[in-house]
């Protein structure tokens, strides 16, 4: 049975509130659970009474920061409101239906993550109250990560400070995990231990740091650290990766490591040698050079470089590189070790040195050697063509040609670089000789004409070349070349008549000749030569007229038989007589045809038959056939 009630609204509210009535209505809160800060929610309240009821009431409530409740929004079959005065006012907005009502709120706030209330009543019907609880995300910045740039020491005892990783303004709280080369660190006593701290602004974001401890070994000179961060969205669950970064990890020197940077292959005498010494240490370790003959004194490096410039064969041995790494455990040193030998060639050495006389037909060995420190290899050369391999020379049964500048090249197959060489100047005794074969040479030259006549002569002492001349007495030398062992002279003549030159060479060994002998040519005067050719000339001219006029007087005699005019037959025979002939002559004529070479002009004439002349006609014509 109810209670009586103020006939007041407010009086009605709160009766209703305590009042037991034993109708039955049933309320459901449905709608966006899950929202990303600054979207809208949307939250439904629905109810249904088991009776009708003609007054229907509807009340939204939230919790304040300090749990106590406020109502945001009130309505009933008559009115809607919004209370005034609340975080609320400005963002929602409700609607209805016969079914229920809808509260919509715009541009969620992280503070909007609360607990809401919907209270449905029905008066006699009855009343009840539906829960919803809103949850509201932000995802965070990518996570920024910084490593320990002083470099960490594996000689600490604890876990060192490795990097910082940091996301900001994400809600809920992300977390945050850190990976050595992809497998996840956890916390270890003594070897991993990470610091978080969390700071929320004033809208309530949060930001994480999150600090990397952690015990290095040398191991971890090449690891890359990097660290992953967590968060909530709605109805899931995402995760975003830092750069990856390697941590300078310092670790003392256990071992020093020496080479040679240059010269590559081997190192002869002269060369500039580069030994480079590092240790394995991090970082790496001041170094110092000695020799093994001298531990205590240091060579001048720099930045681990030691610079030897022209090295010598002393300079071959054992080099010692120190390490000076101040982290050594116990102060151990660390040496390291290089040997090597610095070849050598010796000046060429040749016996005879440097000139020899021989005799015409004698024998000589020469030798050329030359200290090395490896296997050498000899060549004996002469202007240039190789005569000779070996360190010996072989000269037999010497000539003139034996003599001359004999070159010896040492040379070191396995190192091109070293060579030297010598050489001995052979010098042979004898008699003048001459170069040419002929000692006597005979000759024909036109008188005037100007020759040149060539003695060369060989021979040691450098023999003494002079000219004899019978004959013809303009001359004189024109050139005269002379070596150690030689002498030619060439001189110029000019023949006038025959002449007989003679070179002779001599020298404290002997006497050499050789002679020239030079026949003369007189010269045909030029008148002579003139008159020769003319009446060459006009000896064609007379026969090639002498043939025309036979076969014209052949002509004249065959038309005369055709005619009739010349008897026929052996009884009637009479003679032919020659047109052109004289006729007093009645026996048998010959054409008789003269040539004179040797005549003047006026006597060039062509002789008719029996010595006469011809007539001053035929005489014209000739001359003028001779001019044309």
């Amino acid at each position: 049975m109810a209670q009586k009630c103020s006939v007041s609204l407010l009086a009605l509210s709160l009766c209703l509130l305590a009042w037991e009535v034993v109708a039955d209505v049933s309320v459901d809160m449905v709608g966006d659970t899950e929202v990303y800060k600054g979207e809208s929610a949307q939250i439904r309240c629905q109810y249904t009474f088991t009776k009708n009821t003609s007054t229907i009431m509807v009340q939204w409530f939230v919790n304040d920061h300090r749990g106590k409740r406020v109502r945001i929004s009130y309505s009933d079959l008559n009115m809607q409101k919004l209370d005034e005065g609340t975080n609320y006012t400005e963002r929602i907005s409700v609607s209805g239906d016969a079914g229920g009502e809808n509260l919509t709120i715009v541009n969620v706030e992280l503070s909007d993550e609360r607990e809401f209330f919907c209270q449905v009543n029905g008066l006699s019907a009855g009343n009840k109250e539906g829960r919803f609880d809103l949850k509201v995300f932000q995802p965070p910045e990518h996570p920024v990560i910084e490593p320990v740039h002083s470099g960490v020491s594996v000689t600490n005892a604890l876990p060192s400070k490795i990097a910082t990783c940091e996301t900001r303004k994400g809600f809920p709280q992300p977390n945050i995990t850190w990976y050595r080369n992809h497998k996840p660190l956890h916390h270890e006593n003594g070897q991993v231990h990470v610091l978080t701290l969390l700071t929320k602004d004033s809208t309530g974001l949060v930001t994480v740091q999150s600090e990397l401890q952690y015990k290095v070994t040398k191991q971890d000179k090449d690891a890359h650290f990097f660290c992953e961060v967590s968060y909530f969205v709605p109805g899931a669950v995402r995760t975003i990766e830092s750069k990856k970064v390697n941590i300078s990890i310092h670790y003392p020197t256990t071992k020093v490591e020496m080479w040679r940077v240059s010269p590559e292959g081997l190192v002869k005498e002269g060369d500039t040698v580069e030994i480079r010494c590092q240790g394995n240490g991090n970082p790496p370790p001041a170094v110092k050079f000695s020799r093994e003959q001298h531990p205590d004194v240091d060579l001048t490096a720099v930045n681990g470089l030691l610079v030897l410039k022209g090295v010598t064969r002393g300079d071959s041995g054992k080099y010692l590189c120190h390490s000076l790494d101040l982290t050594q455990a116990d102060n151990k040193k660390v040496v390291g070790e290089l040997s090597f030998t610095v070849h050598f060639l010796d000046p060429a050495v040749v016996v005879p040195k440097d000139s020899e006389e021989m005799q015409k037909g004698e024998s000589l060995i020469a030798s050329c050697n030359a200290m090395s420190s490896l296997q050498t290899n000899i060549v004996w050369s002469k202007n240039g063509e190789e005569i000779q391999k070996g360190n010996v020379l072989s000269l037999q049964d010497a000539t003139f040609d034996t003599a001359g500048h004999y070159h010896c090249e040492v040379t070191v197959p396995s190192l091109p670089g070293l060579h030297t060489s010598g050489s001995v100047h052979i010098i042979v005794n004898g008699a003048p000789q001459s170069r040419d074969v002929m000692k006597e040479v005979d000759m024909e030259e036109k008188v005037g004409k100007w020759v040149n006549l060539t003695c060369d002569m060989r021979g040691y002492p450098r023999p003494t070349v002079m000219w004899n001349i019978t004959g013809s007495p303009d001359w004189r030398e024109v050139l005269r070349k002379e070596t150690e062992d030689s002498v030619q002279s060439t001189m110029t003549l000019k023949v006038t008549k025959d002449t007989v030159a003679t070179c002779n060479a001599s020298n404290n060994m002997g006497v050499e000749n050789k002679s020239f002998t030079i026949k003369s040519i007189p010269i045909v005067p030029t008148a002579e030569r003139n008159i020769a050719a003319d009446n060459s000339g006009v000896i064609i001219v007379v026969i090639v007229v002498s043939i025309l006029l036979l076969a014209l007087g052949g002509s004249v005699l065959y038309f005369l038989y055709k005619k009739g005019k010349l008897p026929c037959g052996r009884s009637g025979k009479q003679e032919i007589i020659n047109p052109f002939s004289s006729k007093e002559k009645n026996n048998k004529d010959e054409i008789v045809v003269e040539m004179k070479a040797n005549k003047t002009e006026e006597s060039g004439l062509l002789q008719g038959v029996n010595g006469s002349k011809k007539p001053p006609s035929d005489q014209y014509t000739a001359n003028n056939m001779e001019r044309s």
